[in-house]
């Protein structure tokens, strides 16, 4: 055990990227135990009921379960960005409510067979392009800004961005295809960011008795 907090995390889930970008910006170092979805250590089952990543386990016992709770919660310990003032409840509602509901049947069709009803090709693409209609949303937002909430990056730009980037991933030709010229731009920025490449590096899954990896930016 260490004197930091413990974020129970996942490198490719979206919603651990996020609660990671979010406790990097707020200078905030944390004990990291990477976890492997399809074995997941007792351990978190333990810290949280849902056993979903990320969990972040304070040292006064507090447990935060809940990735955009995560995120408010550094980002009012220490906020130099001025994140929460693009704090856009409703935007980042609607992307992790209805948008992910046709991010998830888009990228996993076959995980929904008694909804895609013998269709899944049919199924795949309606979803895909109710997705696509909010994005061109998002595209026509930009037009006239640079970030989601104004001229700099956000809350919202960095709690929306993982789930484009994983849609846009999923068939990365046909996305690029499409002309969205504002929204484009946003995500390759995202993509390329200093914060992005500082919270992906690669560790092993976490076991009990491992060596703590400690993770932040000092």
């Amino acid at each position: 055990m260490t004197d930091f907090p413990v974020l129970y995390s996942f490198r490719r889930c979206p919603y651990a990227m996020r609660a990671r970008m979010a406790l990097w910006t707020a200078g905030i170092t944390v004990e990291l135990r990477e976890v492997k979805l399809a074995d997941k250590p007792p351990e978190l089952a333990e810290v949280s009921r849902k056993a979903t990543v990320p969990v972040l386990a304070l040292t006064d016992g507090t447990v935060i379960d809940e990735s955009i709770a995560v995120m408010r919660w550094a980002l009012n310990q220490n906020d130099p960005e001025g994140w929460l003032k693009g704090d856009d409840r409703d935007l980042i509602q609607r992307f992790d409510g209805p948008f992910k509901h046709h991010l998830d049947r888009y990228k996993y069709p076959t995980r929904y067979p008694d909804e895609a009803g013998g269709d899944e090709d049919t199924f795949r693409f309606d979803h895909r392009s109710s997705g696509f209609a909010m994005l061109a949303d998002l595209d026509s937002r930009l037009g006239d800004r640079r970030h989601l909430c104004g001229d700099y990056r956000t809350l919202a730009d960095i709690a929306l961005f993982p789930f484009i980037r994983q849609f846009a991933n999923t068939d990365r030709d046909w996305f690029d295809a499409q002309g969205l010229p504002h929204l484009l731009p946003w995500l390759e920025g995202h993509l390329a960011s200093d914060l992005f490449k500082a919270v992906m590096p690669k560790f092993t899954p976490w076991k009990l008795g491992d060596e703590a990896i400690i993770f932040g930016p000092e």
